[in-house]
């Protein structure tokens, strides 16, 4: 790609960004959201024409009118959000709408021949082409996409952060499936605000900011330091803000508590203080979150101040969750940002903040005012994470479960929301923080519970190792 450039309705989006990728490379492709990254994506994969600039695939000139022109000369993207049908079965989904037909009926067992063949290329059957899409796991799911992105013989794959929705040890897997990509001389274009990721994986890195290239070089010549400095035109110091000089009084008392998820859970969350919660896909880490709150309520054991037995009651009791999945749970997209802002409030039955005091604090999370009429389906997703945290901060709960606070959010968006998230534990709020990102439990939490099966594995304090808090997560001893 050579001097791209694209617009939207007169505001520039991209300017004069070149991008190369080889057979066989991991080519990263990072900045802060609004940087141009998935703008950058669309046009690769034929969503959006550019305005300038050229493309060339094996040295000869394409352009593309549509996505399908794309796939067809071996370009696959594979989103952040996948494009699946759960009830749908593995070979359908990897053949959607390029069924094999034979005598004029798909040919299912070719179907299914084809994508077993593909699942036995990457080294990895824990399923069958007969099994249906909602039965799978996350990271089952994120290779069913790259098996769809091989059945079209992709010789560039993009992946738009294929690690947002996974575990730890998930992320481990979706590594080696790259691997192997690069291994059968697949260009692979990564995008993610993993950094560590970014520096395990990719051969070479191009950053973007406001629309334009900033640099692209070998992974080796850069630091992480720098890499930051680059995104976001500033160095941001400390990675994580300083921890609170101590924890004050008991906010939320579990003894023995349990539901279909849980068992014999005890957890004392304290004001000033930041828990975080560590664990593997499945160990009952939001299942945890959800009976707090009262989504999925306690049905045996004892909760101080009291059990909720609805998110209603949670909410009287002074208790808010930031969900996992801010699009799907925690806004109205469609909404503004003030009203969303005020959501909470209005469900309480009016107790909080009024539209001015919400003005204010969406302005202390620096949204400009001219911002807060925009329906915040527009925002970058650091923003949308800040006006969830609005959300509950309107109507200060005592205490505030965050369910991957940071997951798809930028470097910069990532260390303000963390600045917020340690500024209401010092103002006496009793944080519970659930994350797959080792390095963030371990930068900012004051101690860290460990779950395994539904139980609590083991406590550790502030600042373990990655290698303590994942022998606890196995069922090693810490």
């Amino acid at each position: 790609m050579r001097g791209i450039g694209k617009s939207f309705l007169g505001v520039r989006v991209l300017s004069g960004v070149d991008l190369a990728v080889t057979a066989g490379e991991v080519h990263a492709v990072v900045g802060e959201n609004g940087a141009g990254k998935s703008t950058l994506m669309k046009i690769i994969c034929g969503v959006h024409a550019p305005d300038e600039g050229t493309i060339e695939l094996d040295g000869r000139p394409v352009s593309f009118g549509h996505p399908l022109e794309a796939q067809r000369v071996g370009i696959a993207i594979i989103h952040q959000e996948f494009n699946l049908l759960p009830e749908r079965t593995v070979a359908q989904n990897v053949f959607l709408g390029r069924e094999p037909v034979r005598r004029g009926l798909v040919d299912r067992a070719a179907m299914e021949e084809a994508t077993a063949r593909l699942l036995g290329e990457l080294g990895e059957e824990p399923f069958g082409p007969r099994d249906a899409v909602r039965r799978l796991s996350v990271a089952q799911q994120q290779i069913v996409e790259i098996v769809k992105a091989l059945s079209v013989d992709a010789r560039l794959v993009v992946m738009d952060e294929p690690s947002a929705a996974l575990a730890e040890h998930e992320v481990e897997l979706l590594h080696r499936l790259i691997g192997r990509l690069r291994e059968r001389g697949v260009a692979v274009v990564y995008i993610s605000h993993r950094l560590r990721e970014v520096f395990g994986l990719a051969d070479r890195v191009t950053v973007l900011k406001d629309g334009a290239r900033v640099t692209t070089r070998p992974i080796g010549e850069v630091t992480p330091d720098e890499l930051i400095r680059l995104m976001v035109g500033r160095d941001l110091g400390a990675c994580f803000p300083p921890r609170s000089a101590g924890a004050g009084e008991v906010r939320l008392s579990l003894r023995g508590a349990g539901n279909h998820k849980l068992r014999d859970i005890d957890l004392d969350l304290r004001a000033g203080e930041i828990v975080g919660i560590a664990g593997l896909q499945g160990s009952g880490r939001s299942a945890l979150a959800k009976a707090i709150f009262g989504a999925e309520p306690f049905t045996t054991g004892e909760m101080v101040p009291a059990r909720p037995r609805s998110v209603r009651e949670g909410v009287r009791l002074g208790i808010g969750l930031v969900t996992e999945d801010r699009k799907a749970e925690g806004l109205a997209l469609r909404q503004s940002v003030r009203d969303n802002a005020l959501l909470v409030a209005r469900a309480a039955g009016g107790r909080g903040r009024t539209r001015d005091g919400v003005r204010e604090l969406l302005e202390r999370v620096r949204l400009a005012p001219a911002r807060q009429d925009q329906e915040v389906r527009y925002l970058s997703g650091g923003n949308q994470q800040k006006v969830v945290l609005v959300k509950w901060m309107a109507v200060a709960p005592r205490v505030l479960l965050f369910d991957e606070p940071t997951r798809g959010v930028d470097v910069g968006a990532k260390a303000a929301i963390h600045d917020l998230m340690r500024e209401l534990a010092d103002g006496g709020m009793a944080i519970m923080m659930i994350s797959s990102e080792l390095p963030e439990l371990i930068g900012l939490s004051d101690r860290v519970v460990v779950l395994r099966d539904g139980r609590v594995a083991g406590t550790l304090p502030a600042e373990p190792s990655e290698e303590a808090i994942m022998r606890l997560a196995a069922g090693g001893v810490a």
